[in-house]
């Protein structure tokens, strides 16, 4: 039996919160700030938050200004 991954949340917002999303088998709400690395893990359930347009957003391809010559 495999264990699946930790589940991945794209946000808008520097401060999130989690509650493991199982209702009553869920954990305590904890409120968690996003750094400058982009991301941070639920110290609980191991929820993963991505800021979205940080620098960890991958999810594809992104307009990006071209450099100066």
């Amino acid at each position: 039996m495999s264990i699946p991954p930790p589940e991945t949340i794209y946000v808008e917002d520097k401060v999130v919160a989690c509650d493991g999303g199982e209702g009553a088998l869920g954990h305590p709400r904890v409120f968690l700030n996003i750094g400058d690395a982009g991301t941070v893990e639920c110290p609980y359930c191991d929820r993963l938050f991505i800021l979205a347009g940080g620098p960890k957003d991958n999810r594809g391809s992104k307009s990006k200004k071209p450099k100066a010559a």
